[in-house]
């Protein structure tokens, strides 16, 4: 029996949290690697991180630490992106990129594997990971779309501080316990760091992700709306987004309405979709209080999927609750997930 290929892989922002959950996920899966090579800024270069028995140590991330890489998983911020996946691709390495630094490029495949896997094999060095709250809710409704089609989809999102990382985390652990001891606490991140005004997200909701656009909406719903027609590869369809922070750690949850075009679809039917569907875990068992939460999705790769119910008003509308580990499917999953794929099919080459 021939030897399995081995491969060189690099995991570039390996000191935060989406990097640390890419490298949980590659002990996890067994992908075959020659090499890890774990990258980061400067400022954390040095840090021994541990992987398979060994401490590997994290170095700085430059051009030249491309050499000889074949995958390169990028979660180090949108401007390092730009700066360094260019060059990584100069250097032969396909590039698996997790921020939104060239997700609406017509150029590079935006890729959710249980939705457009084939999209995969049409890259030019780059192949960008979906926003998370894009990734968990169209891996939920393509089982939908491919059998009854999509008119229209209307979510609002629950989403956890973790999605404007570790510092956004701890800003939330300070809060809660200053407002539990009755002290003042000054926030400094959320909703959005870079904003005029920060909101307490303890005990609280804030109804704004990212900055906002002239139109109103904020680019966290922005991404949603477009990502969500790119994957599907339907710019017809109907989508708008409300984008709530709530006070979880981890795992965002959306509530979701949609229109399909068929009238023979039933909330039976729609249940055996997502009974089948790859990467989907149904859980919606009312009468017994079944439905998938927030805690019980942290830690797992699959989207949950329950209340699912057909709408009063409109014969084609149904409603459904979806719930996922933003960190993991909604990121450092979906990037090994596009890296297995490139790894099986041999997509390796330019196209």
């Amino acid at each position: 029996m021939a030897e399995q290929m081995k491969y060189h892989i690099a995991i570039v922002g390996a000191t935060g949290a989406v990097g640390q959950k890419m490298l949980e996920t590659l002990e996890e899966r067994n992908v075959p690697m020659a090499s890890l090579t774990l990258l980061s800024s400067k400022r954390s270069a040095g840090k021994k991180v541990p992987f398979k028995g060994e401490e590997l140590t994290v170095q700085e991330a430059t051009p030249h630490s491309f050499e000889g890489i074949d995958i390169a998983l990028f979660s180090a911020g949108g401007s390092i992106s730009k700066q360094l996946a260019p060059e990584a691709v100069k250097r032969g390495a396909v590039v698996v990129d997790n921020t939104s630094a060239f997700r609406m490029d017509p150029s590079v495949p935006l890729v959710v594997p249980e939705v457009n896997e084939d999209d995969i094999q049409h890259h030019q060095g780059i192949i960008a990971n979906p926003n998370c709250s894009t990734i968990q809710m169209v891996a939920a409704l393509e089982p939908i779309r491919k059998q009854f089609g999509l008119k229209r989809i209307i979510v609002s999102t629950y989403q956890a501080v973790s999605g404007a990382g570790n510092v956004a985390n701890d800003e939330l652990s300070e809060q809660t316990q200053a407002f539990l001891n009755g002290d003042d606490h000054s926030p400094e991140v959320l909703p959005v760091k870079g904003d005029q005004h920060h909101y307490p997200i303890a005990f609280n909701a804030l109804p704004q992700i990212d900055l906002f656009q002239d139109n109103g909406y904020t680019l966290e719903e922005m991404k949603m709306i477009n990502e969500t027609k790119k994957i599907m590869h339907a710019d017809e369809l109907q989508v708008a987004a409300t984008c709530v922070r709530l006070p979880i750690f981890t795992s965002h949850a959306e509530s979701v309405y949609v229109e399909v075009d068929h009238d023979d679809c039933s909330v039976e039917a729609i249940q055996q979709q997502l009974v089948d569907a790859p990467g989907i875990t149904l859980e919606d068992d009312p009468a017994n209080q079944v439905y998938p939460t927030p805690l019980n999705a942290a830690n797992k790769r699959d989207v949950f999927v329950g209340r699912i119910r057909k709408d009063l008003d409109h014969s084609n509308g149904f409603h459904l609750w979806i719930v996922s580990d933003n960190l993991l499917k909604g990121a450092a999953w979906n990037s090994v997930q596009i890296a297995e794929s490139i790894i099986k099919h041999k997509w390796f080459t330019k196209k």
